[in-house]
């Protein structure tokens, strides 16, 4: 699959973890196109087209100076909202040409910033962004992996890899218990529900987690996919991942984890949680850089699938026709989990 549905530009994406934007400006790319972020005089972030229009230096090699952002070729200054402001050496009560750089839409939630394409404030977040409560995230990173972003998203979504990718780590091969998945999709996601695994095999449970009432995947279009478990004394664990298209081939992936109700301390997470997680990602990118290059060997094959890849249809027809695919309805699935 190549090339954007015209709908993407009009939906918010993640680019970048609040932290990482200070003083300086920092390039990203979202759906093809390089864009160069910074904050104003009033620390609120903005996004222009990385490119300046004099002789197209990359803006994000500039500087920040009075609220705008300055080529590091010859000095242009930019505002917020792209429009020239400044060009050094012009005598005084010379006028300014009518040019400007392309701005886009610019939201801080959460400790990470959203970017729209298309330039207009409008719109909301992903429904699971706005439901997690504030002061319960634990966790905050970004990384990037060498895969299409359906390719990406799926592997986050699909349970049945982690005995092989994450032996022992996420699940075991040897403990296998009878699930159903409960599959149920919407306008602009879908919810998976496994029904009949209150425990999961695997390390990180075993060391971190508590019988379960629940576990339910969650995917937010175009690009936010999370995984929730509640437990039966009333705590609440969700790994989200939010996933922006650098291009066809690279895909930017920032993870939260959010906690409710359980004693999970920042510093905890961090010291002993992390490195595990941090292998489980590891594990994935190498696969998903794999499966890349092949399909590049290949050309462009379709996969074969069973009644088991429940997520794959409704993920790809979003990414090709900007919609849900027309025959997505709700079932149930018998697995072995």
């Amino acid at each position: 699959m190549s090339g954007w549905h015209p709908s993407h530009q009009s939906r918010w994406f993640a680019v970048l973890c609040g932290e990482r934007l200070c003083a300086k400006p920092v390039a990203v790319s979202l759906l093809d196109r390089p864009y160069v972020l910074a904050r104003d005089g009033a620390g609120r972030a903005f996004a222009l087209e990385d490119r300046c229009p004099h002789r197209h230096a990359p803006l994000s090699q500039g500087t920040c100076r009075d609220g705008g952002l300055a080529c590091p070729y010859h000095g242009w200054r930019f505002d917020a909202e792209g429009r020239l402001r400044e060009i050094p050496g012009l005598p005084a009560g010379g006028a300014l040409p009518q040019v400007r750089v392309r701005s886009a839409a610019v939201r801080e939630h959460d400790g990470l910033i959203w970017l729209r394409a298309d330039g207009r404030d409008e719109g909301e977040l992903p429904a699971m962004v706005r439901r997690n409560p504030p002061g319960s995230r634990r966790f905050l990173w970004q990384t990037q992996w060498r895969a299409h972003v359906v390719d990406a998203i799926e592997n986050f979504l699909d349970p049945l890899h982690t005995h092989w990718i994450h032996p022992g780590l996420v699940r075991r091969g040897g403990a296998r218990q009878p699930t159903t998945a409960r599959f149920a999709p919407s306008a602009e996601g879908f919810a998976v529900d496994y029904i009949g695994q209150a425990q999961q095999s695997g390390l990180l449970y075993r060391l971190f987690e508590s019988p379960r009432e629940s576990e339910r995947a969650l995917f937010d279009a175009p690009g936010s996919a999370q995984i929730e478990y509640r437990y039966r004394n009333g705590g609440a664990v969700r790994i989200s991942l939010h996933f922006a298209p650098h291009d066809a081939a690279t895909t930017s992936v920032f993870a939260t984890l959010h906690v409710e109700n359980r004693w999970a301390p920042a510093w905890l997470v961090r010291a002993l949680v992390w490195p595990l997680l941090k292998r489980v990602n590891d594990q994935d990118a190498r696969m998903l850089a794999l499966q890349s290059d092949n399909l590049r060997r290949f050309g462009a094959v379709r996969g074969a699938s069973t009644q088991l890849d429940l997520v794959r249809p409704w993920v790809e027809a979003f990414w090709r026709d900007g919609a849900p695919p027309a025959d997505a309805a709700a079932k149930d699935v018998a697995l072995m989990l």
